[in-house]
Formats: structure tokens, C-alpha cells, sequence
């Protein structure tokens, strides 16, 4: 079998890298390589970066509408191709064809906001702002972008949390692919050359952490958009933010639910079901934490393991099955020492996912779900990001120690709280330090005309992606300030201090 090698591209073309360096991606569900990405050089990013800076000053004065017109193209497209697309997901990266199909409707999503792009870059304006002084302000495209991306959503993150608002509103990109799943990004690319993009607006390179760092620092790069790990995350921000780059850094999560005595319980574990093993785990707004309250809590696991096991591990391009497998052997590795550890620090196993085998599929990196119970304070198992199909129980005397057990994790993506009681309900989204709020709904992530709102180290910039915060993020305001003068306006040659200031008497 003849191992494909990948190509990237600049400035509309797909090129050979001169590397000798390949980076192995395999079918998740089989473990067998099924292509090669080259870890591009430090000269073929520099390519790409240039290629995005020659095409910013053509595709910034191309009419708003124009490049509306080419995202509704896109979008037709992408609608045409969404179970290709889904599938090449569900290959490379392992999510079940439905989770795969809503990657990538997620990614459409945004592309559909971004055709509303003659809207959103509307600025404001103020006829006689003070006498004689009219005042209009516009929003304008800031340069070169550069995304940085992880695996787990390999078609929604760089195509829908970050290009199509970048490019509606005027600027160009390079795209770091993710590593393990870069397949998915080269034929979206390929759809959006299909839709009419002209040369250099996108580029797209894969390479290592190493040859990445140049973007931080890159003259020509105006914006840094990544999606990671927290560490990694803090080092993008505090280095590109050192060298006058904008930046969105959104990260790690560990995401809590709120339990209360009164709520429908078994509606509330079908919820964290979906949130909690939905995509393997690997999605930071998945529900890895559940604290309920004592009351119920034998009730409540009791319905989470039932419906736990009651879940198809297989193949992941295969619809019969629920859950498909993690991203790569390492990845399988890093959550099984995870389990261990959650058993050493004491934490209950009452559901192990470790020693699940899918026929026919020996050699996969599939883990069947995880319950732990009785997690206490100081367990990492319940306070660390693990990335998988794992959920840990915190039982709670009531809701003020739910809360104050929630709001002492240092991540807040999202919160969710399941109750029947609106007083409650109210207090909990008033006092939850996650970003993105559920109340009876497991995974609160707004739709794309709202921000992706994670705070405290979820987060590091100071807008989000999507909705208007992301908008904002890829323009900068220009204000234009005009006076003109009839005859009577001539005889007064005098002119105030502050020109324009409100008149004070």
C-alpha cells in the first residue's frame, strides 16, 4: 500500500515541502497509517505568510459584498460534500459519523454568519457630534492572521471559529493544520479554491511546535488564533502579545454540572451522557465533573451507568455505533495513566473503559467509558483536563457547596446546573464562573452569532471567537472626523485647544 504524502499550499498552490521530515496520520479506528503530513520548514511558513501579506491590500479593498458572495458559494459547497467530509472526520480522527457530521455543520454554521459580513462590519456615525463636526466611524480588515489548531475539531475550529469571519472581514491567513488530522483541512481548503478564493487569501502549512513559533514573532503576522492546551496557550499569548499581535488563546477545560435534589434526574444523565462521552471526551465542553447533591446521588449514577453501558463502541464511519475511538495510540496511553491514577489517589471505579476490544478492530485506540465516584478534593483526576471518555463524580451536601466546589477549578469554559427551581437556576448563572452557562442543557455553547466565552485559564485575549466579539477581533475601528465651512463659518479664524470638543459654558 502506497502511503500518500500531503502537500501544503501558498498562495493558491499545493506544493512538495523540501522537508525530509513526514508525520505519520492514522485511521483511529484501525491504527494503520493512511497518510503523511511534511513538517513544512521554517522558509515554507515564511512562504506562506508572505503569500497572505502580498494578497491583503487586493482582497481588503475587495467590495464586503464580493466576499459575502464568495462565503455563500462556499457554503453551497460545503453543504454538497458534508458526508465526504464527515467521513474523512471520522476516519482520521475517530468521532462517530453523527458527531463527525456536526463538526463540520458547526464549521457551516459559521460560514453562513460570515455571509452576513456587509452587516456586522457596519460601524456607527453622529451628524453634528459637536458644532459644524460630524463623526463616522468604520470598521476595518487588520492584515495577516495565523491559526493554530488542535485535532479534536478538525473542520469547525479552522474553518469555522477562525477563516470565514477573518476572511469576510477582509484579511488573509495561514493556517497551521493540526498534525494528526490534517486531512480534513487540505479539502476544505480545496472546496474554498472550488468557491472562487483568490491566491494567498488562505494558506496552509503543517509543521512542528518549532517552525510554528514563527508566527509569534513574524513581522508580517498582525493576529495569532489558537486552540490547546493551556500551557501552550499562555506561552502563544504572552509571546505574540510581546510582539504587538493581537490574540485568541482558548484552552483547556474541566468542565463541572450541578446536580440538585429536584431535578429530573435520568433527563439530566442522558445529558451528561451526551456531553460527558460524546466525542470520546475530546472536546473542551465536554462535562468530565458532576457534583450532586448527596440526596440523589446514588439515584443519579445509578442512571449513569446503566445508560453508560448501554452505549456501541466501534468503528467510527460505522452508524451503528455510539462511541468511536481517541485520536491516536498516545492519546489511548496519556487516559489509561489517567484511570490509574484516579485508582491510586483513592477515587471509586465504578465503570472501567480500559480493557474494551472491538472486533476486527484489535489494533484501534477505542476506551468504553469511565465512571469514577467519590472523587474528593485534591483528586487531580477531578480537577485536570484528561481528554477522554472519563466522568467523575463529586457528591456535595447542597447547592452553596456545588457551587464553591465548581467555582474553585482554575478553567471555566462552561458550567451547567440541572434543577426545576427557576430561584436556583438564577443564582447559579449569576454566581458560575463558567463562560458559557447550561441550565438543564449539558453542553452550553452558544450558536455562532454569540461569543465561544470561556474565562479565567480557559481563555487568554480579549475577545473571543464568533458573534460580535469576533468581529472585533479581526477589524479595528478608524473614526473620521469632518467639518465644513460656509461663508459666515470663514470670518472665525480662531480655533480651540481641543477642535471639535463639546462646547462648555
Amino acid at each position: 500500500m502506497t502511503i500518500a504524502k500531503l502537500k501544503y499550499s501558498v498562495n493558491g498552490e499545493w506544493k512538495e515541502s523540501v522537508t525530509t521530515t513526514y508525520m505519520p496520520i492514522t485511521d483511529s479506528n484501525t491504527g494503520k497509517v493512511i497518510a503523511q503530513a511534511p513538517c513544512c520548514t521554517v522558509e515554507e511558513v515564511n512562504q506562506a505568510v508572505s503569500a497572505a501579506k502580498i494578497a491583503f491590500p487586493a482582497w481588503s479593498s475587495t467590495p464586503v459584498s464580493a466576499r459575502a458572495q464568495l462565503m455563500f458559494k462556499y457554503k453551497v459547497i460545503l453543504d454538497a460534500h458534508l458526508e465526504e467530509l464527515a467521513l474523512l472526520v471520522a476516519t482520521e480522527l475517530g468521532k462517530n459519523l453523527n458527531e463527525a457530521r456536526g463538526d463540520v455543520l458547526k464549521a457551516i454554521e459559521v460560514v453562513e454568519l460570515s455571509c452576513s459580513a456587509p452587516v456586522m462590519m457596519q460601524g456607527d456615525s453622529l451628524m453634528n457630534v459637536s458644532h459644524g463636526h460630524d463623526t463616522v466611524m468604520y470598521r476595518e480588515p487588520v492584515g495577516v492572521f495565523a491559526g493554530i489548531v488542535p485535532y479534536n475539531f478538525p473542520a469547525m475550529i479552522p474553518f469555522g471559529w477562525m477563516i470565514p469571519l477573518c476572511i469576510a472581514t477582509g484579511n488573509t491567513f495561514v493556517l497551521k493544520a493540526a498534525s494528526h488530522v490534517p486531512q480534513t483541512a487540505v479539502r476544505m481548503l480545496e472546496l474554498l479554491i472550488e468557491a472562487g478564493l483568490p491566491k494567498g487569501v488562505v494558506n496552509l502549512v503543517t509543521c512542528s511546535r518549532k517552525e510554528a513559533e514563527t508566527l509569534l514573532k513574524h513581522t508580517d503576522v498582525a493576529g495569532i488564533c489558537y486552540v490547546g492546551s493551556t500551557s501552550v496557550g499562555l506561552h502563544i499569548y504572552s509571546t505574540a502579545a510581546a510582539h504587538g499581535k493581537r490574540v485568541q488563546a482558548l484552552c483547556e477545560a474541566k468542565n463541572h454540572a450541578l446536580v440538585l435534589k429536584d431535578a429530573a434526574l435520568e433527563m439530566a444523565a442522558t445529558r451528561v451522557i451526551n456531553s460527558g462521552f460524546g466525542c470520546a471526551g475530546q472536546r473542551c465542553m465536554a462535562l468530565p465533573v458532576v457534583c450532586v447533591e448527596e440526596e440523589v446521588a446514588d439515584e443519579f449514577v445509578a442512571h449513569l451507568v446503566r445508560l453508560a453501558k448501554e452505549l456501541k463502541v466501534g468503528p467510527a464511519y460505522d452508524p451503528s455505533y455510539d462511541l468511536g475511538p481517541v485520536v491516536s495510540a498516545e492519546q489511548k496511553q496519556s487516559i489509561v495513566n489517567w484511570i490509574h491514577k484516579g485508582v491510586e489517589e483513592g477515587a471509586k471505579l465504578i465503570l472501567d473503559g480500559r480493557d474494551i476490544v472491538v472486533k476486527g478492530y484489535e489494533d484501534g485506540f477505542f476506551l468504553a467509558p469511565t465512571i469514577f465516584d467519590h472523587v474528593k478534593p485534591g483528586m487531580t483526576i477531578g480537577d485536570i483536563e484528561i481528554f477522554g471518555p472519563v466522568v467523575c463524580i463529586k457528591r456535595v451536601k447542597n447547592f452553596e457547596e456545588g457551587l464553591a466546589v465548581m467555582n474553585a477549578n482554575p478553567f471555566a469554559n462552561g458550567s451547567c446546573i440541572f434543577t426545576q427551581s427557576g430561584y436556583y437556576a438564577r443564582e447559579f448563572a449569576a454566581k458560575t464562573h463558567g463562560g458559557m452557562v447550561g441550565i438543564n442543557v449539558g453542553i452550553p455553547v452558544p450558536l455562532s452569532v454569540f461569543p465561544f466565552a470561556g474565562h479565567k485559564k480557559s481563555f487568554f485575549g480579549d475577545l473571543h471567537c464568533m458573534g460580535k466579539d469576533g468581529v472585533a477581533f479581526f477589524t479595528e475601528a478608524k473614526c473620521v472626523t469632518s467639518r465644513w465651512f460656509n461663508e459666515e463659518d470663514k470670518k472665525h479664524t480662531k480655533v480651540d485647544t481641543w477642535e471639535g470638543t463639546m462646547t462648555r459654558k
